[in-house]
């Protein structure tokens, strides 16, 4: 019995440092150059590649794109002695940039010239300028990143309206443009402005779906950046159609029921001052109404919030009369903003980015299965009505 036990122990102790003996294939962080985030570009060779090239440094490819990768500083004890060639003072952060037809072989020219190889398992964001996607589709250009292991499904992706390497570029002292872009994200609870996340795995089902979709847009000016409005693409093809403006992305957020949070402003009678409500909640539902071969929508939208702001003066009091005034204000505002963006999805794009068809096949499966495969263009000549209810349930800290 003792024996028996002996040679239990052995093994168990043995089985212990198999489990235990960790990762003995792995490279420690310090061997490795870290990106955090990865633009994609109009192909445009940047001097380096063209120096080299002239040198006889070039191989067989089309220039089709250019990818920029931003690498984070070297972590460990070489930091305090090595720089990174290409990085300015002050800056914490490093973009690399070249050009080819291959983002997979791209990668791996990286290392002819990084004595670190690239690893992506640190990927924050993604940004492709929607003038590449105006010639390329998305399923395309990100084919190698949804089928590589090491990159994240959970990385973001943005559309920058300039350059992916303007929105990866700062000229802010130890900033880095990757964690930025992510952090200005995170305020979607702020405003509704701003989408809701949309990482590569979110991005990779709409594109399987075949659904038309928008991503958050970019803006770069004097080395600063701003989200500002959407693009938009069609499910088809994944290529850039168009774009919705703040305001419209506004009223997208209306009909989705995403718009939880932000202001709504407006200008109350009688001398059309400035008068401000708070969102606080928002409820929004989309039913289809069927009748016959005929199909419409109506969008039923309830918001609670609060008067922030009022420019009256002499203020006026707020009284129940004044309240409902206000409200119904807020409400044709708000209508205003939904009219613009169904005005752009059915006239001038003539695609449907809301949830109307999805709602169409939850609640009525065997319509949606006569209309799935043109969807975009029969939502074009579809009816939608809405209407607005607010609640204003108080006015702040202020006292009459």
């Amino acid at each position: 019995m003792n024996s028996f036990r002996r040679q239990l122990t052995i093994l168990l102790t043995l089985l212990l440092l198999v489990f235990t003996s960790g990762c003995w294939s792995s490279k420690e962080i310090e061997d490795l150059s870290v990106y955090v985030g990865l633009g994609l570009d109009v192909a445009e060779e940047s001097k380096f590649e063209k120096s080299i090239n002239a040198q006889g440094g070039h191989y067989p490819k089309n220039n089709n794109f250019t990818t920029t990768v931003q690498i984070v500083p070297r972590i460990g004890p070489k930091q305090a002695t090595q720089k990174s060639t290409g990085a300015s003072e002050g800056q914490s952060f490093l973009n690399e940039r070249l050009t080819g037809d291959s983002l997979f072989q791209i990668f791996r020219q990286f290392a002819l010239r990084r004595d670190r190889p690239l690893i992506g398992h640190h990927l924050k964001v993604i940004v492709v300028s929607h003038e590449l996607t105006k010639k390329y589709s998305l399923e395309q250009l990100l084919d190698f990143i949804l089928r590589d292991n090491d990159i994240r499904p959970s990385s973001l992706v943005l559309v920058s309206h300039g350059t992916a390497f303007e929105a990866l570029s700062s000229i802010e002292p130890g900033e880095i443009p990757a964690f930025y872009l992510k952090g200005v994200v995170g305020n979607s609870y702020r405003s509704n402005k701003i989408l809701p996340p949309v990482s590569l795995a979110k991005l990779d089902g709409k594109m399987q779906s075949g659904a038309s979709f928008v991503l958050q847009n970019v803006i770069t000016a004097e080395g600063e950046h701003k989200f500002s409005g959407a693009e938009i693409y069609k499910g088809e093809t994944k290529k850039w159609i168009g774009s919705f403006s703040q305001i419209e992305l506004e009223g997208l957020s209306w009909i989705t029921g995403e718009a939880q949070e932000g202001a709504v402003k407006s200008y109350a009678h009688p001398k059309g001052h400035t008068v401000t409500y708070e969102i606080k909640s928002t409820k929004s539902k989309i039913t289809p109404i069927i009748q016959g071969n005929n199909i419409s929508f109506h969008v039923k939208i309830e918001s609670e919030g609060q008067l922030m702001e009022d420019w009256s003066s002499p203020e006026i009091p707020s009284t129940d009369k004044y309240i409902q005034e206000l409200e119904v204000k807020f409400a044709d505002t708000i209508k205003e903003q939904i009219h613009q963006v169904m005005s752009k999805m059915q006239n001038t794009y003539r695609v449907e980015v809301a949830g109307f068809g999805e709602q169409l096949r939850i609640k009525h499966p065997k319509v949606w299965k006569k209309v799935k495969e043109n969807w975009d263009e029969t939502f074009s000549q579809i009816p939608v009505t809405y209407d607005v209810k607010l609640n204003i349930k108080d006015s702040g800290s202020s006292t009459d």
